[in-house]
């Protein structure tokens, strides 16, 4: 196997370097290097995560730094990950047009943009967020790069499960930044992403597995097939309704929040079930893919909107 991961990443690096010269990067390539839909989302989990600590008694001052350094070290993560999985990116439709794999962006200069954007993540998380957000801002680049990226990604269809650590990082970041510790609403909060993280992924694995096969990732729909996916997909939506009715019960959300999110999690367990009987697999794929982001979105908004009074 090792064997055979050093011969393709080599030759993919010579294909790389017997590519004619593309036309020179622009700042659009910058930008999409550190994927900012993942940015995004993952700072409306770090905004609900800081509201909900604060309970309406919010410092904006140091939530928008909270924001700025959870952004700097995703971005960072995102660029490192760019940055090593360049050669594999190029076996796939949807990645090989990114700036590393035609050659817009060269790799040095990646590397060092990422280092930058670390760096600096990690100071402000340090010096405006306090020691906690800064040590969970660290253990989510590390899980992503080393643990996800240069590890799992290329040898595990564990790399999904594992790799949702470093998703569920955001959030938490948000919460300790206001309470300084680590709590039940910090592992609440935790579980949401975490939990979330996996069915949405494999709801898009099984719609590109041809992609990924043919990129040699051992995607759990690649090595065990969609069937199976299915099966695996089922505990973790199942877990995500007494996650949404605890945070009612512990008093850190209010019925609004109970109902929505209870109710949307339903919704999503009988869709991955409906999954079982689905004569067209990428089309009940796609419905998934798309509801669980939406499941995210208006759950993380009615969490904040529906956070209790302190």
């Amino acid at each position: 196997m090792d064997n055979q991961w050093r011969y393709q990443a080599s030759s993919d690096s010579a294909a790389m370097s017997a590519k004619s010269p593309q036309e020179g990067s622009t700042w659009r390539d910058f930008i999409t290097v550190t994927k900012p839909g993942i940015i995004r989302s993952n700072l409306i989990a770090a905004f609900a995560g800081y509201w909900l600590a604060s309970a309406w008694d919010v410092q904006y001052g140091r939530l928008i730094l909270t924001l700025l350094g959870t952004m700097l070290v995703m971005a960072s993560a995102c660029v490192f990950n760019n940055y090593f999985d360049r050669d594999l990116d190029m076996k796939m439709e949807r990645t090989r047009e990114r700036g590393l794999p035609t050659g817009r962006l060269k790799p040095m200069t990646v590397l060092i943009y990422a280092i930058g954007l670390g760096i600096s993540g990690l100071l402000v998380l340090l010096a405006f967020s306090g020691i906690l957000a800064g040590l969970f801002g660290i253990l989510g680049m590390f899980v992503y790069v080393v643990v996800y990226t240069l590890w799992l990604k290329r040898t595990s269809t564990w790399s999904t499960s594992v790799g949702a650590i470093s998703g569920a990082m955001p959030p938490v970041i948000g919460y300790v930044a206001v309470t300084g510790e680590v709590d039940l609403g910090a592992w609440l909060l935790f579980a949401i992403l975490f939990l979330w993280q996996p069915p949405h992924f494999w709801a898009l694995g099984i719609r590109r597995k041809e992609e990924y096969r043919a990129a040699g990732f051992p995607l759990l729909p690649v090595v065990k097939g969609t069937f199976r996916t299915k099966i695996q997909m089922i505990p973790y939506v199942a877990l995500l309704i007494p996650v949404s009715i605890l945070m009612y019960v512990y008093d850190y959300a209010g019925i609004f929040y109970l109902i929505i999110s209870t109710g949307l999690s339903i919704v999503w367990l009988y869709l991955t079930l409906k999954g079982f009987k689905a004569k067209d697999d990428d089309a009940w794929a796609k419905m998934c893919f798309f509801f669980s982001i939406n499941y995210l979105m208006v759950s993380l908004i009615v969490l904040v909107l529906n956070t209790t009074h302190g």
